[in-house]
């Protein structure tokens, strides 16, 4: 059975720390690279895919957000009131409501390839590439198409999970519930939300990957990061290495 999403989650309000001083003043999403911000390269895949309703969770500098929804139809922002004390549990948290056939994507990342994001499903997973050499990122065992296993610090020969992943309605249902249950009875606020299926209830769902490669998506976690893609912000080193020679000098 195929199932097709039906909206998408796309995941803003963090404060993006390792990107300072660049995300004092701007939202790690809403950063441009190379003129392009990484937000608008999500929403543009999505509705290339006839993805149109789309919520997105904000928090720090969520002012900032406002003008995405003049510039495009069906955007819903959603405030998250945990952003600076929680993890991302607490985003999915504030959304859990939409969860039914669903995307749920990160929004400091840039899609470079359209067409992972397509909206039919076979069910529910996360896009991820293969790898065989060593790496630290969560790290899945794939048998017969099925999950079977995922290390959170990594390892080599098998599925490097990305932040792009799809939800049949039935676990969408099931991962509001437990999502629930996690972050209002255990009060577990500092997990990841994706800790709740791949790790809290890994009995209770059978999920999938979907293959892509890895110049599909471009991860940018850090300054250096950004810096090797864009050099514009050259500045901003030379602004933070400026200030930890100031404190240095003042101890």
């Amino acid at each position: 059975m195929m199932h097709k999403v039906e909206r998408a989650i796309i995941m803003a309000a963090g404060m993006g720390k390792r990107m300072n001083p660049v995300t004092l003043t701007t939202p790690k999403p809403l950063v441009e690279v190379n003129g392009v911000r990484m937000i608008d390269t999500i929403i543009r895949a999505l509705q290339k895919n006839g993805i149109t309703e789309i919520y997105i969770v904000v928090g720090h500098l969520k002012e900032k957000f406002s003008d995405l929804l003049k510039q495009y139809q069906g955007i819903t922002l959603i405030e998250n009131p945990y952003y600076e004390t929680c993890n991302n549990i607490s985003s999915l948290y504030v959304a859990r409501e939409y969860l039914e056939n669903a995307m749920i994507l990160d929004g400091d990342q840039m899609i470079c390839n359209e067409s992972i994001l397509t909206a039919e499903f076979a069910q529910s997973g996360y896009n991820s590439v293969w790898t065989s050499e060593e790496t630290d990122e969560w790290l899945q065992t794939v048998d017969n198409g099925i999950v079977t296993a995922c290390s959170r610090t990594g390892g080599k020969g098998g599925w490097k999970l990305y932040s792009i992943s799809r939800w049949t309605s039935e676990d969408g249902r099931k991962l509001r519930k437990h999502l629930e249950y996690e972050f209002e009875q255990k009060q577990h606020t500092q997990i990841y939300w994706d800790d709740v299926a791949m790790f809290c209830y890994p009995d209770e769902y059978r999920l999938g990957i979907y293959e892509m490669q890895a110049d599909d998506v471009i991860e940018i976690d850090s300054l250096d990061e950004l810096i090797d893609l864009d050099n514009s912000y050259e500045c901003f080193r030379e602004k933070e290495e400026s200030g930890e020679k100031r404190k240095r000098e003042q101890n």
